[in-house]
C-alpha cells in the first residue's frame, strides 16, 4: 500500500497540471489585461477594436443597403441559374436515368451537375445573346440606364419561361395572386417563375417515366426466366444490370437522351 502512494501521488500531479496551466492562463486575461495603456511618444500601441459603426449622412447609408442587397443577389444566383433555366428538367430526367439503369453511384453527382450546367449553357446560349443585344451592350454603351436593362433582359427570361411552361400552370399561379385578366408581357416574374418551375417537374417526370418503361420490361423478363429456370435463389438484378448498360451502351442511349432533352427545348 505504501509502495502504491508514490505512484498515485505522480497520477494525480499529471493530471492537476494541465488543470493548473488553464487557471493561469485565465487570470492572465482579467479585465486588467483588457486595459489598454495610454501611448505615449516613445512607444508604439496596438488597438484591435471590434465594433459596428452605422452611417451617420444618408448617403452613406443608402450605399451600405445597396451592398447588401448585392451580396444577398450573389448568394442566390446559383438559385436563380437553376430555377430560370432548363436546368431544372435537365437534373431531373438525368436522375431518372439512373434510377432506371440501378445504377447508384455512377454517373458521380458532380458529373451529372457539370454536364447539365453545360447543357444549359448551350441551350440557353439564344436567349443570352438577345440579352446581350439588347441590355447588356446599350448598357454599357450608356445608351439605356440601368432599369431598362433589366426590363429588357427580363423581357426575354419570361418570354423564354412563358414559351416552356404550360398556361394552366401560369393561370394557377395568376389565379392565386388575384391579378385578373393580364397579357403575357405584364406578368410579373413572381407569377411567372413559379408557373415554370412547376411545368418544368411535370416535363421531367413525363421524361422520367418514359425511360424507365424499357428498363423495367428487362427486369421482368430477366424475372420470368430465372423463375422458370428454377434460379429463384439468385437475384434478377444481377442478371439484368448487365443487360441494361448494353442496351443503353448499343441504343447511345445518351444521345437519343440528350437530343430529346435539346428538342424538347425547342432547340
Amino acid at each position: 500500500m505504501n509502495a502504491l502512494r508514490p505512484s498515485l501521488w505522480k497520477l494525480v500531479r499529471r493530471s492537476l497540471a494541465p488543470l493548473a496551466l488553464l487557471a493561469l492562463a485565465l487570470c492572465a486575461f482579467t479585465p486588467d489585461a483588457f486595459a489598454q495603456p495610454v501611448p505615449n511618444a516613445n512607444t508604439n500601441s496596438f488597438n484591435f477594436n471590434i465594433g459596428m459603426n452605422l452611417p451617420s449622412q444618408p448617403k452613406d447609408l443608402d450605399v451600405a443597403i445597396r451592398i447588401v442587397f448585392l451580396m444577398t443577389l450573389l448568394s442566390l444566383a446559383p438559385s436563380l441559374v437553376m430555377l430560370m433555366t432548363c436546368f431544372t428538367r435537365i437534373i431531373i430526367v438525368f436522375s431518372f436515368l439512373r434510377n432506371a439503369l440501378s445504377l447508384q453511384g455512377v454517373p458521380a453527382n458532380q458529373l451529372m451537375v457539370g454536364f447539365a450546367l453545360f447543357l444549359t449553357f448551350f441551350i440557353m446560349t439564344p436567349v443570352y445573346q438577345r440579352i446581350d443585344a439588347t441590355a447588356i451592350k446599350p448598357y454599357q454603351a450608356a445608351q439605356i440606364t440601368g432599369d431598362q436593362a433589366l426590363e429588357r433582359a427580363s423581357g426575354h427570361m419570361r418570354e423564354f419561361m412563358l414559351r416552356q411552361a404550360r398556361p394552366k400552370d401560369v393561370e394557377f399561379f395568376v389565379g392565386l395572386a388575384k391579378l385578373g385578366p393580364t397579357a403575357a408581357d405584364n406578368l410579373p416574374l413572381s407569377v411567372v417563375i413559379p408557373g415554370f418551375i412547376l411545368s418544368e417537374l411535370r416535363t421531367g417526370f413525363q421524361m422520367g417515366f418514359l425511360l424507365f418503361i424499357p428498363f423495367i420490361l428487362i427486369d421482368f423478363v430477366v424475372a420470368i426466366v430465372l423463375m422458370s429456370l428454377g434460379l429463384m435463389f439468385l437475384p434478377p438484378a444481377t442478371i439484368s444490370l448487365p443487360l441494361k448498360i448494353l442496351l443503353f451502351v448499343l441504343v447511345d442511349g445518351w444521345t437519343l437522351v440528350v437530343r430529346s432533352l435539346a428538342l424538347s427545348f425547342g432547340v
